[in-house]
């Protein structure tokens, strides 16, 4: 709050959020000051109207945990996280949220710029959504082949897409991305998923939490696919701090496996967040029975479940296979709604 004095000697109170000068002027006979107001920095205003614009991002978290019955028994239990009940259906939310909401608090995004990252869709999706919710779009690196559903929900959402090569996967659409916000560095934040520490700490302060809360403490294992790695390091971290429980990462059987989002971490990036000594055990899953698994989840739960949360419970039941007691719990991502090809292709429809 600054007191300005004219020289007839009025007074006047003024709010300045930004940085100010002064211009003399005259005019009928009165002496005094214009004042200006010269926006240097637009992060500044950003900051302090911050708590304000993340008030209106929508909320996330607190998904159900599902018994799947098909695959459990009296002794060994496999349960899964309903994460497409969030906004922007898919388990990204979490993510998507942390690092808009530290973004903006911080002052790297505002206004002025615009968000930038790659994905395989379900992040980009998550970013389109809760950005709608205070006027902003992003804009998104994504592989040419994501599916239809992915392209055309997010243009809905008004984002802008850069489509990357196929070949290259979410690999080449980080490069593209890094490419582009180097040459404009002032017109984006990249926002960098895969190296964003807003990640993997999403699913530590909430994922983690409600699963220990969910199953009273009584998890004895934590299985999860990696891609960006978020949800296992995140989640596994901390859950480790609360009890004895097995940690066990899933990665798919080759490089051009049918699960968006995951990766083959031997002939990928290994992404930023990554922390390998999370794990307690890994497992390869056999690509080929993810289509059988969503068929069986579909018969038996009623489920139509998306081919990474396909691949999630094949890891569970190997898992349980080898344990006599437990309860076994996994996330389902998304479901095959965003997937009409592989829908149509396993069930004719």
């Amino acid at each position: 709050m600054l007191l300005l004095r004219s020289t007839s000697g009025l007074n006047w109170e003024c709010t300045i959020a930004t940085i100010t000068y002064t211009e003399p002027f005259s005019s009928s006979g009165l002496k005094g000051f214009f004042l200006f107001s010269h926006d240097l920095n637009p992060m500044t205003t950003t900051t302090q109207i911050a708590p304000k614009i993340v008030a209106n991002l929508p909320q996330v978290g607190s998904t159900p945990l599902l018994l799947i019955n098909s695959l459990s028994t009296d002794r060994v239990r496999i349960w899964a996280k309903a994460e497409w009940q969030q906004p922007g259906g898919s388990v990204k939310a979490r993510a998507a949220h942390a690092i808009i909401t530290n973004a903006i608090r911080s002052g790297k995004l505002h206004k002025q710029n615009t968000l930038l990252d790659a994905s395989s869709g379900n992040t980009a999706i998550a970013y389109a959504t809760l950005l709608r919710h205070i006027g902003w779009k992003p804009t998104i690196c994504l592989p040419s082949n994501a599916s239809a559903e992915r392209k055309n929900i997010l243009r809905a959402l008004g984002a802008e897409l850069i489509l990357t090569s196929p070949l290259e996967g979410t690999d080449g659409a980080q490069e593209v991305a890094r490419t582009l916000h180097a040459a404009h560095p002032e017109q984006y934040y990249y926002a960098d998923q895969y190296s964003n520490d807003a990640n993997w700490q999403a699913h530590y302060l909430t994922t983690a939490e409600e699963i220990w809360t969910q199953t009273k403490g009584q998890i004895t294992h934590f299985v999860a696919g990696l891609g960006t790695t978020g949800t296992f390091v995140g989640t596994g971290r901390r859950l480790k701090e609360l009890g004895h429980i097995e940690l066990v990462s899933l990665q798919p059987d080759h490089p051009f496996h049918p699960l968006e989002g995951w990766k083959h971490l031997a002939t990928a990036h290994r992404p930023g967040i990554y922390d390998d000594t999370v794990a307690d055990k890994s497992l390869i899953i056999d690509s080929s029975a993810v289509f059988d698994m969503i068929r069986f989840i579909s018969a038996h739960e009623g489920l139509y479940i998306s081919p990474s949360g396909a691949a999630n419970l094949l890891g569970a039941k190997e898992v349980a296979s080898g344990i006599k007691d437990g309860d076994i719990v996994t996330t389902l991502a998304d479901t095959l709604d965003r997937y009409t090809e592989i829908k149509k292709e396993i069930f004719g429809i």
